[in-house]
């Protein structure tokens, strides 16, 4: 008999639920259907019941999140409630990037559920009908935009049953609630703001495998980040950076940051939700990124700098100084029990030790603020003075215009052991010096994870750089065997001796170059007077300095070109300081027309949905240089032309700290630096350090495609 009541009620219940939803009828306004739903077919005294605004837009019409972006009113519902009923503010799904250029805005399209609780009172009486009130208010927007209003209701029974559920809405509750972010995860997520540069950094848990390629975030408040600007998607180790540009409208100082971080991986692993929700304070700086990833991160990188270091070897700054290399191995060749092997230590501690100078300069420098990355000290006119100087005496000296002595130089008659040890360590110490200009490949995705790492970290990576680089030398003069290789000493050596000259003469003229790109053609005319100076005093030292002369004759020639030197490389220090860096502006390269890398460019271009290559280089960079003239053929430039594809040219050569902090967005601290936007997301393509023709064209046609 009781089960008989159930059955009766749970028929009549069906049947007012029926009647009910007649009485919840959508309305249309322009472009809008609106309607009050709820997720049971009654409710209950004293409990919260599911419900949602519906609102239904015309297609290509969109309404807007509770952030709604550079334009736009977010939805509300202004509630005429019976007594003691309250209804809580909505729950948002995470909203879609709507980009109307200039502008980017969030905000739904299509059909779209914003769910609230609805608290009954529990003196409700039950078996008696509900009607509640609300009046919707939105802005709908395409081409034009038009506020939306109705006045809705909704009649629902009242029952001291478990209420049904409401079946003809039962999906759609189900899929928005999962697109509601999730409040709590295993994740890690931290913020810094350097100056007008956000970075969101999200590590995670032990175990997580996807990579997520797409990552966006919506903050909650208006005027936190530019929204026009797309933020930059990286990895460093097993974390991953975004990054943004701080709203010039943004009260100082921002003190937290709270949004939604949206991934189509999902933050439980696939198929799992797609958005998270955060609420954290602004840290001065980011974790050390890695993690549970961290050991893996240090692995890889520690394996790619060793092999960038021996790759180094090949790149086109390192070759005049591998005349040195060279003539020392032929004169170990013609020696008895010269101990190869000790100058092969010898030449490692040279290139160890500059390494670990470099390195260590560069992170005190970064500590202070300094916005600098590998090859900084090539960004000084002065150092590119002293540089020219020291590698124009080696060629002076190589011609037979005077001699340094084998403690330096590792070249002619029969070495003592002591020089030449010490020979050996300047030719590692010259070597690194003068490779700096180069980053060979797998260098600068390792250059880039040490230099977000702790200091011990980082220094361990540059090691394994230099040992990658001493590598090959090493071995060699470890083997006695391979030596019977290389030719005996003879008089073909100082024929060889004066070719290798001409490599260093030649290091010189591209180091004019570098400088005349820095300060102009006055830096030009300052270097040549420098040299000028510095190539009297070897010419004296040569000519009155030797063995068979007076040792008051040697004495004078050595003063007199130690005054000729100084001067001269003190009047190149001293007059380049001065100059005005040479302007940068748009310029070809063959039929390539480049337009000079600038934050407001670059999301102009990206508010305009315009693919984007970006050429991160420096007129010091030997490695971009050689790129160029293989890669940016006039086949690759129609190309460009004909899939609208905007060239930037982001020129390192001058110190800029525009472009370091551009560098560090894509996780890396050198050049050449390759990227590639495609115009519909914000996640960059990073193309590898050395390119080819093939390799852009492949590159720039997916985009195309």
């Amino acid at each position: 008999m009781i089960d008989m009541k159930k059955a009766f009620s749970i028929i009549i219940l069906a049947g007012i639920a029926i009647f009910s939803s007649l009485n919840a009828q959508a309305v249309k306004v322009e472009y809008v259907e609106a309607e009050l739903i709820s997720e049971f077919t009654a409710i209950k005294p004293g409990n919260k019941a599911s419900m949602a605004l519906r609102l239904k837009m015309d297609p290509e019409w969109h309404t807007y999140w509770r952030n709604p972006g550079d334009a736009g009113l977010p939805t509300t519902l202004t509630w005429d409630l019976p007594p003691g009923f309250t209804a809580s503010e909505f729950y948002w799904p995470y909203p879609e990037r709507v980009v109307t250029p200039p502008l980017i805005a969030y905000g739904y399209s299509h059909e779209v559920f914003l769910l609230f609780d609805l608290q009954t009172p529990a003196d409700l009486e039950t078996g008696t009908d509900v009607t509640l009130n609300a009046t919707a208010d939105w802005l709908v927007c395409k081409n034009i935009c038009l506020p939306g209003s109705a006045e809705l209701k909704i009649t629902l029974p009242v029952t001291s049953e478990i209420p049904a559920i409401n079946n003809k809405w039962a999906t759609a509750f189900t899929e928005t609630r999962a697109n509601l972010p999730i409040k709590n995860s295993d994740w890690t997520i931290e913020a810094a703001i350097d100056d007008t540069i956000l970075t969101i950094q999200a590590s995670p848990p032990a175990g997580f495998a996807a990579d997520l390629q797409e990552l966006e975030f919506c903050p909650f408040d208006e005027g936190i980040i530019e929204n026009s600007v797309l933020p930059v998607l990286t990895k460093h180790g097993n974390a991953f950076r975004l990054t943004f540009r701080v709203s010039k409208y943004a009260e100082a100082p921002i003190t937290k940051i709270a949004g939604v971080l949206t991934s189509p991986v999902g933050w439980r692993g696939p198929d799992s939700e797609k958005a998270l929700e955060i609420d954290i304070p602004i840290s001065k700086n980011l974790s050390p990124a890695g993690g549970s990833g961290s050991t893996t991160g240090l692995f890889y990188a520690l394996i790619f700098s060793f092999i960038g270091g021996m790759i180094l070897n090949l790149m086109p700054c390192v070759l005049p100084v591998l005349s040195i290399k060279v003539l020392s191995f032929v004169n170990q060749a013609g020696e008895k029990d010269s101990q190869p092997w000790k100058h092969g230590l010898f030449f490692t501690f040279g290139v160890l030790i500059t390494f670990w100078l470099l390195a260590g300069t560069l992170i005190a420098l970064r500590a202070g603020g300094e916005q600098l990355g590998w090859g900084f000290q090539l960004q000084s006119p002065m150092f590119i003075v002293i540089l020219s100087a020291i590698i124009f005496l080696f060629g002076l000296s190589l011609f037979g215009v005077f001699e340094i002595g084998t403690s330096l130089m590792s070249v002619g008659g029969k070495m003592d052991r002591g020089s030449g040890l010490g020979g050996s360590f300047w030719s590692g110490v010259a070597a690194t010096v003068v490779a700096t200009p180069c980053t060979a490949p797998f260098m600068g995705s390792a250059l880039g994870y040490a230099l977000t790492q702790p200091t011990w970290v980082a220094m361990l990576v540059f090691t394994f750089l230099g040992l990658g680089m001493s590598a090959p030398y090493l071995v060699l003069a470890s083997s006695p065997k391979l030596l019977t290789f290389v030719p005996k000493p003879g008089r073909w050596m100082e024929s060889f001796k004066q070719f290798m000259g001409f490599l260093m003469m030649a290091t010189v003229v591209w180091l004019v170059w570098v400088l005349g790109n820095q300060t102009g053609v006055d830096g030009i005319a300052v270097l040549l007077f420098a040299l000028l100076f510095v190539s009297i005093g070897s010419w004296i030292y040569g000519r009155w300095a030797t063995p068979v002369a007076t040792a008051k004759t040697r004495n004078i020639a050595t003063i007199m070109a130690a005054i000729f030197m100084i001067s001269g490389v003190y009047f190149g220090v001293a007059n380049t300081q001065d100059l005005t860096p040479a302007a940068t502006s748009s310029h070809t390269t063959g039929s390539i027309e480049w337009q000079p890398y600038s934050e407001e460019l670059l999301a102009k271009l990206h508010e305009n949905n315009q693919p984007i290559f970006i050429d991160f280089t420096a007129s010091w960079c030997l490695s971009c240089k050689v790129n160029e003239r293989v890669a940016f053929s006039d086949k690759a430039g129609k190309k460009f032309k004909e899939l609208g594809i905007a060239t930037v040219k982001a020129d390192w050569t001058n110190r800029d700290p525009v472009i370091s902090k551009a560098l560090e967005k894509f996780g890396r601290n050198s050049v050449p630096l390759y990227v590639l936007y495609d115009g519909k997301n914000a996640t960059p393509h990073i193309l590898p350090e050395i390119i080819t023709e093939s390799i852009i064209l492949e590159a720039i046609q997916k985009v195309g495609n």
